[in-house]
């Protein structure tokens, strides 16, 4: 079973990706509630956290119930790299995790996330500050490589092995890919049966069903599996991808009663955590996906991101069981939602 510093994993573990805009508390519960086995923040700035400005240290926010749970920097000067590290010490969490994958370009045009791809004696120095500024175990997440001419991370690997990295999750795009395309796994693999490489190592990209998770465990030889996107109205993914690895058969999807019921969990736990105008506010963009197959859901749905009281929107979510009892979902494949301005890593 793989282990992170002393951090003890499943035998393959699931682990859910930081994203930003996405994975806050809230979105984060109701995933930890369906098998997600390893979470971490929103990507945090390591600028920010310095200033201390509120968006950043608000990112910093977890429970007990979370853990394991890692916090996700990102940044392309050492300093501020190390001191960010030993702010996010301050709360406590599992592991300190550096975003060298996110390919957004007003990330990447300050030096940061995938723009390190391009200055691999960069990224060991940035990871080689972080390590030695926490007793944390420090991870990383990147990607192949900047473009197809600079698929280096076999190297990379290594590189940040030395460092004292003590996990790599990679997802099997480069930065000019950005999310296009199909995520290459035998990069991945290389990595995975490199000799050198004792640390654990996790795939990412386009795991959309239980059976696709399993083919790429067995294919890739992977040490656990990090999903974002397909999780994105659809936390039950987790639990499905379990069940699936344990029997071989599919569970059936999710009635209309536990979608609302996790409807109205996360509801309640975006408004604990935003305050009810934030948290109702973005709660909005979650419908849709939750809800996803239901006929003739638009006027339920025009109701839901329109009201501004939490008793009439989980009236309107109870309203719908009553209008739609007895309604069986299909299985149809888990829609990937493309966050082009975001970062699902």
């Amino acid at each position: 079973m793989p282990k992170i510093g002393n951090i003890q994993l499943p035998e393959f573990p699931l682990l859910l990706a930081p994203m930003e805009d996405v994975s806050d508390p809230p979105f984060r519960a109701v995933c930890k509630d369906n098998g997600a086995d390893l979470m971490y923040s929103e990507f945090i700035s390591s600028e920010g956290l310095i200033r201390d400005a509120m968006k950043s240290k608000q990112k910093l926010d977890f429970s007990e119930e979370e853990r394991p749970f890692g916090i996700q920097i990102f940044g392309g000067d050492e300093e501020a790299m190390a001191m960010s590290a030993r702010i996010c010490e301050t709360v406590n969490p599992d592991l300190v995790d550096i975003n060298f994958g996110c390919p957004v370009k007003k990330v990447v045009s300050k030096g940061a996330g995938a723009g390190v791809l391009k200055d691999i004696d960069l990224m060991v120095r940035l990871t080689a500050a972080v390590v030695k500024s926490t007793h944390l175990p420090v991870t990383i997440k990147t990607r192949l490589g900047w473009d197809d001419q600079t698929k280096n991370i076999e190297e990379v690997a290594e590189r940040m092995q030395d460092c004292g990295v003590k996990a790599i999750t990679i997802h099997g795009r480069t930065r000019s890919q950005l999310y296009k395309g199909e995520a290459d796994w035998t990069l991945i693999a290389k990595v995975k049966n490199n000799p050198r490489i004792q640390i654990p190592v996790f795939g990412n990209g386009d795991i959309d069903s239980p059976q696709k998770a399993m083919d790429y465990k067995n294919r890739f030889g992977v040490d656990g599996i990090m999903i974002g996107r397909a999780a994105i109205g659809y936390p039950w993914i987790f639990r499905e991808i379990k069940h699936y690895a344990a029997t071989q058969t599919l569970l059936p999807p999710p009635t209309l009663e536990e979608r609302v019921a996790v409807c109205i969990k996360h509801l309640r736990r975006s408004i604990e955590w935003k305050g009810p105008v934030v948290g109702i506010n973005e709660m909005r963009r979650h419908y849709t996906n939750y809800l996803k197959g239901l006929p003739g859901i638009k006027e339920f749905r025009y109701k839901l991101v329109t009201l501004t009281a939490p008793e009439a929107i989980e009236a309107v979510l109870q309203e719908m069981l009553i209008h739609y009892k007895g309604y069986q979902f299909k299985r149809t494949p888990i829609e990937i939602i493309n966050y082009h301005e975001k970062c699902p890593l």
